[in-house]
């Protein structure tokens, strides 16, 4: 008995033309976001160079400013994340394509429609949603590139704590330098020491769930 993916006909000429006009819509989407992306890591890396200039003016500027432009790196990061998660809608839809209809064509000079990859997209335009969590798309964002922008900022905080506006006699003057008002040295860097912990172990987790997801996938269609 034949099963419903073998009563399907076979494109005709306009619905290739259709899903070829489709295909060129979500590249360019895709490629729309993936500038968006870019856009906020560039915000990031000028807003900390300019803390970092002002910073490193001379030996009696104040750290201050790289702790504050830490408050912007992570509201960037919290913008470029959810900017990811849309760019990975258009990125998924783009590669389902790929894989099940232009692919085939190539190889085997017929598209594949037994494997369920158009339900699938048809699904997705009826009822889109995320194809990754927050949590991740943060963790991913880390792991391309906020991690270099968040261990460039600690190193630079760090190294004015220890060589302005002389170079440290005695551990305790990290505490006293790192003071911020009636705050505390040691508190200071309590908060910017779970500051950087807790981006850390995001981006962490973010890398382990992937590796498994990607052990253990059994689904050829999942995207995220």
């Amino acid at each position: 008995m034949d099963g419903p993916d073998n009563c399907r006909k076979p494109l005709d000429s306009a619905e290739m033309g259709v899903m070829a006009h489709l295909y060129r819509a979500e590249i360019y989407r895709s490629t729309i976001w993936r500038t968006r992306l870019d856009t906020t890591t560039n915000w990031s890396v000028v807003t900390l160079g300019v803390a970092l200039s002002i910073t490193y003016s001379s030996p009696q500027a104040s750290p201050l400013p790289l702790v504050l432009v830490g408050i912007l790196i992570i509201f960037f990061l919290m913008l470029e994340a959810r900017r990811y998660r849309y760019f990975n809608v258009w990125r998924a839809r783009c590669r389902w394509m790929e894989l099940n209809f232009v692919a085939p064509m190539l190889s085997e000079g017929d598209v594949r429609m037994t494997t369920g990859w158009q339900d699938r997209l048809a699904g997705d335009y009826r009822r889109p949603v995320y194809h990754v969590s927050m949590r991740t798309a943060i963790g991913r964002r880390i792991r391309r590139n906020y991690f270099w922008i968040l261990l460039i900022q600690t190193a630079a905080y760090l190294g004015k704590l220890a060589v302005h506006p002389t170079a440290l006699e005695r551990p305790g003057q990290l505490l006293e330098r790192a003071a911020i008002g009636p705050i505390p040295g040691w508190m200071v860097l309590g908060i910017g020491g779970a500051y950087c912990l807790t981006w850390g172990a995001v981006a962490i987790w973010s890398l382990r769930q992937d590796e498994a997801r990607a052990k253990h996938r059994r689904d050829p269609l999942g995207m995220g």
